[in-house]
């Protein structure tokens, strides 16, 4: 049977992706849940009292919930990686696919934890003897509530957390952020941390609290393009417009540059010579990196082969005959 119900939703699925994937995916549990079904089914109308009736009743009653949880499960989940393919990252401006695909992994697995949470139950209260252990239970909820809400106090406070950073849409999945001073890309968001990766494949795994109470840079917030400089040490004697025209062409050719910003200027000076800053955008944080290193490296040749006398130095000035001071003698001094 099913089998046949598998069948039937693969037809209806041609149509309708969801219900292709759950076909393919829930064959077993539907299986398992149905081949339960009819057996209680069977049992009930075929057999008369007997004392293996009841406890065989009761196990199969169990493995039912299970298996109802378990294609539930596969349902959420089908769900979520349907919606996934709808919302893709793999675009120039991403930032509400992010968002949208922040919202369904979490709320996916808040699902999946109800969902267990409500089969436990079931099962407990299908149970004879966890009828009086849940009386019991109810009987000093008020002191159980205190102890459970202390226990969980820091769980709970991650878990709204995380619900907050879904829907507020203070952080996504594939936002560029900077945190502790470290570069990277939120790589997932769950109910209780968040896992960043870093720009040398390291992971920094934080509490979801940590994003409601800590201040962090994030790069993304508004739109996909990130802004980055590219600071430059140079002599006084450094042709600042030969500079601002090289950079120009070299960043208007380059495949990484969006097009939306660049600038170079004097942003310091000082008695060793000047600081240029070069701003520069790109679509996406690696983009960017990229973008910066080859704007670098090209400055840092064309000084070098054009102005050399351009690159940073350290000037030492020695003091003339005029200005030195003459030191008398022992002698000359004992003598005065």
């Amino acid at each position: 049977m099913g089998e046949l119900v598998a069948l039937g939703v693969r037809r209806l699925g041609r149509n309708h992706e969801i219900l292709a994937t759950l076909a393919q995916r829930g064959r077993r549990p539907l299986a398992g849940f149905l081949a339960t079904i009819a057996a209680m089914f069977s049992l009930s109308i075929y057999t008369s009292t007997a004392a293996w009736r009841e406890p065989t009743f009761l196990v199969l009653r169990l493995v039912a919930v299970a298996f109802g949880a378990g294609l539930a499960i596969v349902a959420a989940n089908v769900v979520q990686d349907v919606l996934l393919l709808r919302y893709r990252i793999d675009v120039a401006d991403n930032r509400r696919q992010r968002q949208r695909r922040t919202q369904v992994q979490l709320v996916k697995r808040l699902v999946v934890a109800l969902l267990i949470v409500v089969a436990v139950a079931v099962m407990l209260l299908t149970i004879p003897g966890a009828r009086g252990i849940g009386t019991s239970v109810l009987a000093s909820a008020g002191l159980l509530s205190v102890v459970a809400g202390l226990a969980a106090q820091t769980s709970l406070a991650n878990v709204f957390a995380g619900l907050q950073i879904a829907f507020t849409d203070a952080v996504r999945v594939d936002d560029v952020v900077v945190i502790e001073d470290e570069y990277g890309n939120i790589e997932d968001i769950t109910l209780t941390y968040v896992v960043v990766r870093l720009w040398d494949q390291r992971r920094l795994i934080l509490p979801s609290t940590y994003f409601t109470t800590t201040p962090f840079v994030n790069w993304t917030r508004n739109s996909a393009d990130i802004i980055g400089a590219v600071e430059l040490q140079v002599d006084w004697t450094v042709p600042v417009e030969e500079v601002r025209s090289r950079a120009e062409r070299f960043v208007r050719e380059h495949g990484l540059f969006n097009g939306e910003t660049f600038s170079v200027a004097v942003t310091e000076t000082s008695p060793q010579g000047v600081t240029l800053r070069i701003l520069v955008s790109a679509d996406s944080g690696g983009d960017l990196f990229d973008l910066r290193c080859a704007v670098r490296e090209d400055l840092v040749g064309f000084l070098q082969r054009e102005h050399p006398d351009a690159l940073p130095k350290l000037r030492l000035v020695s003091p003339g005959p005029e200005t030195a001071v003459r030191v008398p003698s022992q002698g000359s001094a004992h003598r005065s």
